[in-house]
C-alpha cells in the first residue's frame, strides 16, 4: 500500500512514522487513520522491526488532532478498529512506541502521543485536550490515559479547563519523558530507540505487556500471579534471547539478540 498522508522510513530495527499533512498542522482525517493503521500493522508483524517512532512533518505541529474542517465539509469520519491514527485503541501492540513531539499536540494529536510508551518533546511543543471548547470530548483515549499517566487531580486540571501545557510543564506533570530543542528532537528520539534496541526485544515486549496488562489486574497479587500467562512473557521464556543474554554475560561480550 502506498501512502499519501504519512511517510514510513526504516532504519535498522527502527520504524519512523511521520504524519504528513503539514499544510493543516498534520491534523488527522479518515484516510490518514487507515494509512496509519496499515503501516502499524506491518510494523507489528515485521520481526525485524523492534521500535517505532511517531512524529509530524514540518516544524509547527506534531498533530493538531481531528481535522474539523474536513469533518465540517462532509468528509467521512470512519476509522479502523485500531482507532485514531491507527493507535488510539490498539491494545495488542507489544513493541515500544516513541512520540517525538515537534510542536503542537492538540486533542487527538495529544492522544496519539499518550498512546505511545515514551514522549520526547521539543521545547516548543504544546499539549492540550481542547475538545470542550468546540463542543466535543477527548474520547480517543485522552480522558483515560492522561489520568493514568499523571493522576486524576492533575489530569482534571487540564481536561476541565482545556488549557495548554508547555513541554516543560508536561515534564513536570509527568507525561513527558524528556525535553530537548527542536534541532535535537529526532536525534534524541533515535537515541532513545537505540538504547531500547540494546536490550532484548523479547524482554522489552514482555516488559511492556506485563506493565500494561498488570495495570488492569484487580490487585498487585493478581498481576504477579497472572503475568506468566501473558503472551509476550511466555514467548520470552521460549526464546533464543533467554539463552543468549546470560551466555553473553558469562562470556563477557555484547549479546546478539535474535528477537525470537
Amino acid at each position: 500500500m502506498s501512502y499519501e498522508f504519512i511517510t514510513v522510513e526504516r532504519d535498522g530495527p527502527v520504524t519512523l512514522f511521520t504524519l504528513n499533512r503539514p499544510e493543516v498542522m498534520n491534523a488527522c482525517h479518515s484516510p490518514m487513520h487507515f494509512e496509519m493503521d496499515d503501516a502499524i500493522n506491518k510494523f507489528a508483524a515485521d520481526p525485524e522491526q523492534w521500535v517505532g517512532i511517531i512524529t509530524g512533518a514540518g516544524d509547527r505541529a506534531f498533530s493538531a488532532g481531528n481535522d474539523l474542517k474536513w469533518q465540517a465539509s462532509g468528509g467521512e469520519r470512519k476509522s479502523p478498529a485500531s482507532g485514531f491514527a491507527g493507535i488510539a485503541t490498539r491494545f495488542d501492540l507489544n513493541k515500544p512506541m516513541i512520540a517525538a513531539v515537534n510542536g503542537v499536540a492538540m486533542g487527538g494529536g495529544f492522544e496519539i502521543a499518550l498512546a505511545c510508551d515514551l514522549i520526547i518533546a521539543s521545547d516548543n511543543a504544546v499539549f492540550a485536550l481542547p475538545e470542550p471548547r468546540v463542543g466535543l470530548a477527548a474520547l480517543a483515549g485522552g480522558l483515560h490515559r492522561l489520568p493514568r499517566a499523571i493522576g486524576v487531580k492533575r489530569a482534571m486540571g487540564m481536561i476541565l479547563t482545556a488549557r495548554r501545557v508547555s513541554a516543560r510543564e508536561g515534564y513536570d506533570l509527568g507525561f513527558v519523558n524528556e525535553v530537548t530543542t527542536p534541532a535535537d528532537l529526532m536525534a534524541t528520539a533515535r537515541k532513545a530507540a537505540a538504547t531500547i534496541g540494546e536490550c532484548s526485544p523479547m524482554s522489552i515486549r514482555a516488559s511492556k505487556e506485563a506493565v500494561m496488562k498488570g495495570l488492569d489486574e484487580p490487585s498487585l497479587e493478581a498481576a504477579l500471579r497472572n503475568q506468566a500467562k501473558y503472551e509476550s512473557v511466555s514467548a520470552l521464556f521460549r526464546s533464543e534471547d533467554l539463552i543468549e543474554g546470560p551466555l553473553a554475560f558469562a562470556q563477557k561480550r555484547p549479546p546478539v539478540w535474535k528477537g525470537r
